[in-house]
């Protein structure tokens, strides 16, 4: 690959809209398809001409610059690229957090603005409330693919892997998600999600609801598919990544990590350097034959994210 520099838009509908002269580390801001403005960062990692490139797309209350964020991009660069980015209300990214539903408009600005680099293979790594995402986006964008109206497909992905994801959507089976789900539907938890988390949150319900992560997961197939969770995930009981690897239909890796918690800050630099090592060795250059079937192409498109 040839990288190129941070403003170009060679292949891509979403180049920045800023730009920063060529180092080490690019800032740049992206704006997505419904008008959004999303910082981004972009690290070359070890190989400038490297084909791979690894897309973080970090938790609820997460962004570009949290040490846990940079601790995971940091392991993941010493064997690719790596593209980091804040989701809406997040950091300095414009707009308000829709906890999981549009954000998958700012994962896809992300893919694309890496295809734009050079990149031939791009793997996401999604953690939590983001590993819902780039479940949902590998979904769409293969949809896209591969519907027969056409669609764009620079938001496409070679590789996916979720870690600390949840299955299904409204859960409030722990404490944690209890206190979260407040947060996110009162006036006053969102009030505290702006001044005490730095999250800001859109006040309404979704509409519709999006497709959820354990439906998307068999209409990712043949992407090849890695779901990591800890057996002491405080908000999502391992149920959720066996209902994952369940819905994939023997698509999909199940790894099933002792003693870890949740997300970003339960990652250890060995987990994220195994998560990296399986992105390096997992992609395949062969183009997804046999669309989804019908009935899930059809729930797909029904969300009118089309790229």
């Amino acid at each position: 690959m040839t990288p190129g520099p941070a403003g170009r838009a060679a292949g891509s509908s979403v180049p920045p809209i800023t730009r920063t002269p060529s180092h080490v580390q690019r800032r740049v801001t992206l704006r997505t398809q419904d008008g959004v403005a999303i910082e981004a960062a972009y690290d070359p990692g070890p190989d400038p001409a490297g084909e791979l490139v690894i897309v973080l797309a970090h938790g609820f209350t997460g962004g570009v610059d949290r040490p846990h964020v940079r601790r995971a991009a940091g392991v993941f660069a010493q064997r690719a690229a790596v593209i980091t980015f804040s989701f809406r209300g997040h950091g300095a990214s414009g707009g308000l957090s829709t906890v999981g539903d549009r954000e998958v408009l700012d994962l896809a600005a992300a893919v694309e603005w890496a295809r734009s680099l050079g990149h031939a293979r791009v793997v996401t790594v999604g953690f939590s409330m983001g590993g819902s995402v780039v479940l949902r986006h590998a979904a769409l964008a293969g949809a896209a693919q591969d519907a027969a109206h056409g669609g764009r497909t620079e938001a496409r992905v070679d590789a996916v892997v979720a870690v600390s994801a949840p299955a299904r959507w409204f859960y409030r089976g722990t404490a944690p998600m209890r206190r979260l789900h407040w947060v996110v539907t009162r006036p006053l938890g969102r009030v505290v999600g702006r001044f005490g988390l730095h999250t800001r949150i859109h006040p309404h319900e979704w509409d519709p609801v999006p497709l959820s992560p354990v439906e998307s997961v068999p209409l990712i197939a043949p992407t090849p598919l890695l779901i990591v969770h800890g057996d002491r995930d405080p908000y999502f009981p391992v149920d959720h990544p066996r209902m994952l690897a369940a819905a994939a239909r023997g698509g999909a890796e199940l790894w099933l990590e002792a003693g870890m918690g949740h997300a970003e800050n339960a990652a250890d630099d060995a987990l994220l350097g195994r998560i990296a090592e399986w992105a390096t060795a997992s992609w395949t250059s062969a183009t997804a034959e046999g669309p989804a079937s019908a009935e899930g192409s059809a729930s797909a498109e029904g969300e009118e994210l089309s790229w």
